[in-house]
């Protein structure tokens, strides 16, 4: 198989010339979603509903696994240098726009689920918000190391669909990173939505605009685990069956994935019911 002969291809024909080779399609699709990834979750592999009633659960406890707490804070800290230096870190940057809009009272009582090894409290801290900062996750060894590194913050080892706290316990509650990664995240989403007072945030949310809600098996740091990309409309929709209305949307990158308009915003949520 020979390559077209012309130096440079426009957007257009390079799309029918993949079309025409499905495998290298395929390998390029691949290695887009490993460099947009920056190779932490590679080896994506989309599943239908069935199989995802058993891979859902099958590798719910993934996050776990006691390796993911050093690979996961290799990557937070060369991004915490960045920050620190002032330069652009669009994941670091999109929450704190958001936080900012809502004019914070310096009392606030912040939770973050799925908070992993605490970082956020750093970044909140670098750039001045303050806030009454607590964070849980139901990683053992994730909140081990965010007790290390934070030891005058609260964690708590907690699962984002049973949270222990009670109705209304935060003014805010940011579910970072979160439901993308939770077999039952209908769950997570009603617990995040009772114990939060005020707002909820999802940051971090891999959307679709067109296509219906997608599952995928995957790899994260090298552990086989699960995500799923939202329909955002239905997502939109299920945050209003638990009380909560958009009113804020952040998008932290965007591009054109298999036909559609894919992106990874943060949703902030105002608390309407409950």
């Amino acid at each position: 198989m020979s390559l077209p002969n012309n130096r440079f291809m426009n957007r257009r024909s390079a799309r029918g010339f993949l079309d025409a080779h499905p495998s290298l399609k395929s390998l390029a699709r691949r290695l887009l979603r490993a460099v947009g990834k920056g190779n932490v979750s590679t080896d994506y592999v989309e599943i239908d509903a069935t199989a995802w009633q058993v891979d859902g659960k099958r590798l719910s406890e993934s996050w776990k696994h006691a390796v993911i707490p050093k690979r996961q804070r290799q990557v937070v800290d060369a991004e915490l240098v960045k920050f620190r230096s002032g330069r652009p870190v669009p994941v670091f940057d999109t929450l704190i726009a958001c936080l900012e809009r809502l004019r914070l009272d310096n009392r606030a009582e912040v939770l973050e689920v799925g908070c992993s090894s605490g970082y956020y409290a750093e970044v909140f801290a670098e750039c001045g918000i303050q806030m009454e900062y607590r964070g849980c996750d139901y990683s053992a060894p994730l909140i081990e190391l965010a007790r290390k590194y934070y030891p005058t913050i609260r964690f708590d080892v907690m699962d984002a669909t049973r949270l222990a706290y009670a109705d209304r316990s935060f003014d805010i509650v940011i579910s970072g990173c979160c439901i993308l990664h939770v077999a039952d995240h209908d769950a997570a989403i009603a617990e995040t939505a009772r114990v939060a007072r005020d707002f909820a945030i999802f940051h971090r949310t891999p959307v679709l605009h067109r296509l219906p809600t997608r599952h995928f098996t995957k790899k994260a740091y090298g552990i086989q685990t699960i995500e799923t990309h939202f329909n955002e409309g239905d997502l939109v929709r299920e945050f209003s069956r638990h009380g909560l209305k958009v009113i804020d949307i952040a998008t932290i990158e965007a591009d054109w994935r298999d036909g559609d308009a894919f992106a990874c915003k943060t949703y902030v949520c105002e608390k309407v019911t409950g």
